[in-house]
């Protein structure tokens, strides 16, 4: 099973772009890639919407480098994921968390 899932840039970044979820045997791998980003910035699974984000990362992934990111979380599924709102977060950079930079929410 894949999902692709729109990354909406947040608090006037400009970074946008896609994130597609896929399923493997290994594990849920995540591919990010998103256009105008600026150094590492750190990208995480939260549970909520982007509307509503929980601030509490429910899994890390690969910081963004480059525009790009590839991580493979063991353990967990597409089918998970929506069963309960979850988004994809990046934040501004790695020594400003709390600024978020791209958000997309997880939807069947």
């Amino acid at each position: 099973m894949s999902v692709n899932v729109t990354m909406n840039e947040q608090n006037g970044s400009g970074e946008n772009g896609t994130a597609m979820l896929h399923d493997t045997a290994k594990g849920l791998v995540v591919t990010i890639h998103i256009k105008n980003a600026k150094g590492p910035q750190p990208v995480h699974i939260h549970k909520g919407t982007c509307a509503k984000l929980d601030p509490k990362p429910a899994y890390a992934l690969h910081n963004v480098v480059n525009g790009m990111s590839t991580t493979t979380v063991p353990g967990v599924t597409i089918a998970q994921l929506e069963k309960s709102p979850f988004a994809i977060n990046a934040h501004k950079s790695l020594t400003d968390i709390p600024t978020y930079v791209s958000c997309g929410d997880i939807k069947k």
